[in-house]
């Protein structure tokens, strides 16, 4: 399957706006991160598991265990952000 994943505040500094990403069927919000944490470099430094990040999946603040579906976005932003 294949999701949309958006960036926002210092994520997107980092990460830039959004990119897809193609999962497994059945993965969660939790497989989404540790995929892009795989990848090392920005996005490993970014979404570090020590560092508080949360996740929204398509609009609605969401848990990492939350289920994802071909065609969700799934979004990652730090708990403050400013306007």
């Amino acid at each position: 399957m294949t999701i949309r994943l958006r960036f926002f505040a210092s994520l997107r500094e980092k990460l830039g706006d959004g990119e897809t990403l193609n999962l497994p069927a059945g993965s969660t919000a939790g497989t989404a991160r540790d995929a892009l944490l795989a990848r090392g470099g920005a996005h490993a430094d970014a979404l570090a598991r020590g560092r508080a990040v949360r996740c929204a999946l398509n609009q609605r603040m969401c848990a990492e265990s939350a289920t994802l579906s071909d065609g969700d976005e799934l979004a990652f932003f730090p708990p403050v952000t400013g306007g």
